[in-house]
């Protein structure tokens, strides 16, 4: 419950902070918000701590804490919001609807690779689940995933057609919350330019990793082959220890 109640907070402050309304680029104080929401101060103090970790918000000492103005400039179009890891909710574009086509549905043995990245047995059956995400009917990804069968067995074309991870965490009880991802580009290959609408001569992002469990388990194996015109990141590096 309280690992809910701190991540309503943290929603609400951010959709505030891009509505523009805390004056002066300045958070109330945590003692305010705690009697705003109506929780506790350690709660407020945990979605603080998630925005200024994001460098969406910054503390100064004996000033308060202050939203970070290139957030503002330069937002990413990923958004995590702490909930879970999945592209369905870490996507966000205003007034924009997203969907998914299945492209293909598998279950292979796991490859060397896929055991050694997901820890494996030789014996291990994966998912190799391939789908198309559009933004308004208009394509942006191709997401190629493994998925082990024992962590998810009931895991169909149906569910897959949808968010896995919504799916994995409403009915299982489960959230991906970690990630290793590497982030390059390359050249489109021919399945880029007829799936993502590319010329040859234009350039495709890739993003490829592994998804963990909040557990630590490996969930998933993923590469992300992405439109170049949503290939917008940003990053923010705080050498910093909280006392």
């Amino acid at each position: 419950m309280a690992d809910l109640v701190y991540r309503s907070v943290m929603r609400d402050i951010k959709q505030k902070i891009l509505k523009d309304e805390y004056p002066g680029m300045r958070l109330p104080d945590e003692r305010t918000l705690s009697e705003t929401y109506g929780v506790s101060r350690s709660s407020v103090k945990r979605a603080l701590g998630v925005l200024a970790q994001q460098g969406i918000i910054f503390k100064k000492r004996g000033s308060g804490t202050f939203i970070n103005p290139l957030y503002l400039k330069n937002q990413s179009l990923f958004h995590y919001e702490g909930n879970n890891l999945g592209v369905t909710d870490s996507f966000q574009l205003d007034g924009k609807k997203q969907s998914i086509q299945l492209l293909d549905y598998q279950v292979v043995p796991a490859s060397a690779d896929i055991q050694e990245e997901l820890f494996l047995n030789d014996n291990d059956f994966v998912y190799q689940i391939k789908r198309l995400r559009l933004i308004d009917q208009q394509p942006f990804m191709i997401e190629t995933g493994f998925i082990p069968i024992k962590i998810v067995p009931t895991l169909s074309p149906a569910i897959v057609d949808k968010s896995i991870f919504n799916y994995l965490e409403e009915s299982k009880g489960k959230r991906v919350t970690k990630s290793f991802m590497t982030i390059s580009v390359a050249p489109s290959d021919q399945q880029d330019q007829e799936l993502l609408k590319l010329k040859p001569t234009e350039p495709v992002g890739i993003m490829g990793g592994v998804f963990f469990l909040d557990d630590g388990t490996p969930f998933e194996v993923s590469n992300m082959r992405i439109h170049y015109r949503y290939m917008k990141y940003s990053t923010f590096v705080n050498l910093d220890q909280e006392k």
